[in-house]
């Protein structure tokens, strides 16, 4: 029988706590502690010695999180965020989904199936139950609103994207033939003024002419030589789903100030609250943290929380970010030995080929260890393509001898 966890909840009063509270009930936890965050004193939740602690997140709440950074920044506590909104409106098939996966969290298994799957299958008389009579009351409308959304981001073909209007009338864009469009035109050379009637020194005119020119040229590239050493090769890529917030916590709070390449952070959020997600990482990180914008650099020394609608490119090594919501690709591109990818608790598992070749072509793959792990599925597929495998805080101390 699994160990019973202790939890404490951090949430204002109102409907997300209340249905946070019946989830917790429900997973067999034993919650030590519950309260508002805003009135809470900042020593006790230390004194209640949680083993866990699940977060309501809401913007009212953020600044209040900082009197318990000593327990949220505890690498021996899991610390679960849930957006206080959704969790409010969850639920019917949506609720008891998140319960399976709150029970699975807390008692470090896998298994978050309906019960009854384990019953002995009779045949009965009559026609089968068929899938929709099975998911009759699941709310579906939440996943079609999301595949509208990134529908319109997806490739039209190797060389074009559109614009994100409607299908009937985003006109297709060539890439090429944009940026070379969007190239500013060389700027005329300067006329140099007239020479002095001087018959007898012609050649010293004509050897002066050309000296302003040069110095101007010379003065025009330092900016370019700055911006471009600003720019690193390759970056260290982190992949994370269901059970990855607190996975990524434990990471980034290892990474060092001034680590010498971005790292940027692609976990899928139910909510697409990224920017929530940002300052929740910032407070932890000694990096900073961002959110990735389409048409920005990824910066060195910089940790990059890609929204679901901002993919990396990388041309020449050189890490960027475009528009677009399908990433799987961006590996092979990226520079073997410069760069590192990172499979975290509910990577997807397709990724798994694409990070083995970088890996034998001397990139540094990892993937975390099942201890603590939520969803292992990728990093234990990884582990049997001869992956190394470990905590987040050791793959931190791996990135760190690497490359710092």
């Amino acid at each position: 029988m699994s160990e019973t966890k202790r939890v404490a909840l951090l949430a204002r009063p109102g409907e997300a706590r209340e249905r946070l509270r019946a989830a917790l009930n429900e997973a067999g936890a034993e919650i030590v502690l519950e309260d508002d965050p805003n009135g809470l004193d900042g020593a006790a939740l230390g004194d209640s010695a949680p083993q866990v602690v699940l977060v309501a997140l809401e913007p009212a709440i953020e600044d209040s999180l900082e009197r318990f950074d000593s327990v949220l920044h505890d690498p021996s506590v899991a610390v679960i965020f849930d957006e206080a909104e959704l969790a409010a409106r969850r639920q019917g098939w949506e609720a008891q989904r998140w319960a399976r996966h709150l029970s699975a969290k807390l008692h470090g298994h896998q298994d978050v199936l309906p019960p009854g799957r384990e019953e002995e299958v009779t045949l009965e008389p009559g026609l089968p139950v068929t899938p929709a009579q099975l998911h009759e009351d699941a709310e579906l409308g939440l996943h079609v609103e999301e595949a509208a959304d990134v529908a319109l981001d997806l490739p039209r073909d190797d060389f074009a994207f559109t614009t994100g209007a409607p299908a009937d009338s985003a006109p297709v864009v060539d890439v090429d033939q944009w940026l070379r469009n969007a190239a500013p035109p060389e700027a005329p050379a300067p006329v140099p003024p007239p020479l002095p009637d001087l018959a007898a020194e012609p050649a010293v005119a004509a050897a002066e002419a050309p000296k302003p020119r040069l110095e101007l040229s010379l003065v025009e590239l330092e900016p370019v030589g700055a911006a471009a050493a600003a720019r690193v090769q390759g970056a260290v890529l982190v992949f994370a789903g269901i059970g990855g917030p607190d996975a990524v916590r434990k990471l980034l709070i290892e990474l060092p100030e001034g680590f010498p390449k971005p790292v940027l952070v692609h976990l899928r959020l139910d909510g697409g609250r990224y920017d929530n997600l940002v300052r929740q990482m910032a407070r932890i990180a000694h990096m900073p943290v961002a959110l990735a914008e389409a048409g920005t650099p990824a910066d060195a020394g910089t940790i990059y929380v890609m929204p679901g609608d901002v993919v990396p490119m990388v041309d020449g090594g050189v890490v960027s970010f475009r528009p677009g919501a399908v990433i799987s690709g961006v590996i092979a591109q990226l520079p073997p030995p410069d760069s590192a990818v990172l499979l975290l608790s509910g990577s997807d598992t397709a990724l798994v080929d694409s990070a083995a070749a970088l890996a034998a072509a001397g990139g540094l793959v990892l993937g975390q260890s099942q201890d603590g792990c939520y969803d292992p599925a990728a990093p234990k597929a990884l582990a049997a393509r001869g992956g190394e495998l470990g905590t987040p805080a050791q793959l931190a101390q791996r990135l760190t001898d690497r490359w710092f």
